[in-house]
């Protein structure tokens, strides 16, 4: 199906928002943040940038019920609602959860009942922010693939391509609203996406590894690296609540008025009691060790089951981060150790 041609958001979001709950990227300061869309009091920008919170807060909540006794617990419908503004780095850590919460003999139902009422609309990316390093890891700045409907900022208008049979259902519903994109229009998104890939390649280019990050984590053996990241680390626990593929939960008992809830709730591999087990031994007690196991699950251990890596490399980690790591110059600074 040709791209569409639409002069404002709005009229594409008041479409959106008729089916069900939508939100939107909103600026705040230097960053976006998602805001639940009101068509009397917002006027809908393209962010031009990945939203600094993760997608997976729409998938698997930072904290949720999952059952309760003594009584059997009925899941919540989950009401149609789309996502607009997202990114191919953010499309692609959908797909990786997809692998975690959806396996065939693994299957979550809160994950999935979530999944299947979410609209998809994403953006290319126009000005990839420094920290971006999504290029290294297969990553562009416009998707290609994992969207209902994608938006692109041309002249005068948006371009909007059709990536799902819910997001063709959608334009041919609203046909009046859209009319057919020029070929003109079209080499120009072109050319804006080839430019926006040039700004990321080159800002990227002293990152490159000349071996695969696999190799390079599991070759680390003995490295004194993380002895000196862990020196500048604060155990923060951000880099891993902002990554949009970090995934790891524990359930909470709670006492909830006459009966007792298991809470699903968001956990962090750098937590120093994450991998304490009974009897009070700790196999990961020391902070550098916990770096080189957050590194081993993005480029090892996932890989190894699922053939990808775990990073994206949306570059959030490293803006949330309070401490000193940036997770391109210690994977650089290994791999320089391996090629020695």
């Amino acid at each position: 199906m040709e791209p569409a041609f639409v002069e404002n958001l709005k009229v594409l979001c008041d479409a959106i928002a008729s089916e069900g709950e939508l939100y939107i990227p909103k600026k705040v300061n230097s960053h976006y943040v998602f805001k639940l869309y009101t068509s009397s009091d917002d006027e809908p920008v393209l962010n031009e940038i990945r939203v600094c919170t993760p997608v997976k807060e729409f998938l698997f909540p930072i904290r949720e019920l999952a059952a309760v006794f003594p009584n059997e617990y009925e899941t919540q419908d989950v009401k149609p609602f789309a996502v607009f503004g997202l990114k191919d780095c953010d499309l692609r850590s959908i797909e990786i959860l997809d692998k975690v919460f959806s396996e065939d003999d693994f299957k979550d139902p809160f994950y999935i009942s979530h999944r299947e009422k979410m609209f998809i609309i994403s953006s290319d990316c126009t000005e990839p922010a420094k920290s971006c390093f999504c290029c290294l890891f297969s990553g562009k700045t416009w998707p290609d693939k994992g969207f209902d409907l994608n938006v692109s900022p041309v002249e005068c208008g948006f371009l909007i391509e059709v990536g799902s049979d819910k997001g063709k259902k959608i334009l041919n519903k609203n046909k009046q609203l859209f009319k057919k994109a020029t070929p003109q229009l079209i080499q120009q998104r072109d050319e804006n996406r080839k430019k926006a890939d040039e700004i990321l390649t080159s800002q990227n280019a002293e990152y490159r590894l000349n071996n695969p990050a696999q190799k390079v984590v599991e070759s680390s053996d003995g490295s004194q690296l993380f002895d000196i990241e862990a020196a500048g680390c604060v155990e923060c626990q951000a880099c891993t609540r902002v990554c949009p593929t970090c995934h790891c939960f524990y359930l909470h008992d709670t006492e909830l008025k006459n009966y007792y809830g298991k809470m699903k709730m968001w956990d962090s591999c750098m937590r120093m009691s994450y991998a304490a087990v009974a009897g009070g031994e700790n196999p990961r007690k020391i902070l550098s060790d916990r770096i080189k196991h957050r590194l081993m699950h993005k480029f090892s251990y996932y890989m190894q089951r699922y053939g990808i890596d775990m990073c994206v490399g949306c570059g959030r980690c490293i803006d949330a981060e309070s401490g000193t790591m940036d997770i391109r110059k210690l994977l650089k600074q290994l791999n320089g150790e391996l090629t020695k």
